[in-house]
């Protein structure tokens, strides 16, 4: 019987393996996952034969290059598997910046709610803008969005040219890390039902579009100082909009859509994933808060403003799609494996002795 036919036939112990992992990363224990094989030591021990076993699978598949699919997916399911049964609590240095430039950007660029937020976010945005400056082919959508009020309120704003003393810089800092961080919780918040989230969002990505185009006409009063004021902050807190109402999302497509799990587990997990996404969108909110507080208000020149966004809009791209792209691993094919015997505990203190696979060039 060849190799392949060999790890065909292993599949089963793969998916239970899966679940396993599921159950532990869920709620912490594999009890959770079904059968009375699954419970206490005896449940310990089932996970680290089956870790065992997949590593040898992966060993295998590597050796005899298998395709590449099943390779990636043996690779995934024992990082799993091993991230389950060594896990520590103390607090390691390498281990963070590990999780916030290798796991985070990776975890946030393969989230498909975060696709779907910035799509619809951005998508709305721009269409808005187009149609708020257009006023010959869209007569009167301006005024329909935002009111005929609001829009003098917003050209009697930015009549007057930009300057503040660093106390007006400092109280601004402050007024919009809470106004911000309002709008990120709103749309997170309303996440949970979904459909509220999406409304939210595209009701301020229109608003914010049009807001954009109305004043880029050349015949409104104050256009060009209300560019000097938004062109700094702009990306990091358009970003954090749509990372907020995708971080609401996952908890939303979390309740309704469990996978095999209550509900109570299925948000659980959903809430871990969910974690790096807020953590970015609250980063982006602090950062577009001093900018919008210090640098957006200030009378310096509107080229060092639009470097910086230039340059934020760099680093945003930079860590969510350059370092969050699943780019290959590096080859495992000339690397030896050894067994490290070692032990853990379950819940009522029952011991199993397990082993981990290590690899050295």
């Amino acid at each position: 019987m060849n190799v392949a036919s060999i790890l065909d036939k292993r599949r089963v112990q793969w998916n239970e393996l899966e679940s396993l992992c599921d159950a532990m990363e869920s709620r912490g224990r594999t009890d959770r996952a079904g059968g009375p094989e699954h419970r206490g030591a005896q449940g310990i021990a089932r996970f680290s034969s089956l870790y065992r076993a997949a590593c040898a699978d992966l060993a295998l598949a590597d050796a005899y290059q298998l395709p590449p699919n099943t390779v990636t997916y043996l690779h995934q399911l024992v990082a799993r598997a091993h991230n389950q049964l060594y896990r520590a609590n103390q607090f390691e240095p390498s281990t963070w910046v590990d999780v916030l430039f290798y796991e985070a950007p990776r975890q946030i660029f393969a989230d498909s709610c975060v696709r779907v937020a910035t799509i619809l976010f951005f998508g709305l945005f721009t269409l808005a803008m187009y149609m708020g400056y257009n006023e010959e082919q869209f007569p009167g959508f301006a005024n329909a969005v935002m009111g005929e009020s609001q829009l003098e309120s917003l050209e009697s704003m930015y009549e007057h040219k930009l300057n503040g003393s660093l106390d007006h810089y400092v109280s601004m800092a402050g007024f919009y890390i809470n106004h911000n961080t309002g709008i990120g919780l709103t749309c997170f918040a309303s996440g949970i039902l979904i459909i509220p989230c999406l409304f939210k969002l595209a009701y301020n990505a229109v608003v914010l579009g049009v807001a954009f185009g109305y004043m880029a006409r050349p015949d409104v009063t104050g256009g060009d100082n209300f560019f000097q004021f938004v062109t700094a902050h702009g990306p990091f807190e358009l970003t954090a909009i749509a990372l907020s109402a995708a971080a609401g999302l996952r908890l939303g497509v979390g309740w309704f859509r469990t996978g095999g799990l209550n509900r109570i587990d299925s948000l659980r997990r959903s809430a871990v994933q969910a974690i790096p996404v807020m953590a970015a969108a609250a980063a982006m909110f602090v950062l577009a808060a001093f900018t919008e507080g210090f640098l957006s208000p200030s009378p310096l020149p509107f080229i060092f403003k639009a470097a910086w966004a230039i340059m934020s809009s760099g680093m945003i791209s930079f860590y969510f799609v350059i370092l969050g792209f699943p780019w290959p691993k590096r080859s495992r094919g000339s690397h030896s494996a050894r067994y490290e015997p070692t032990t853990i505990e379950s819940d009522s203190g029952d011991s199993a002795s397990v082993g981990r696979v290590t690899h050295a060039t």
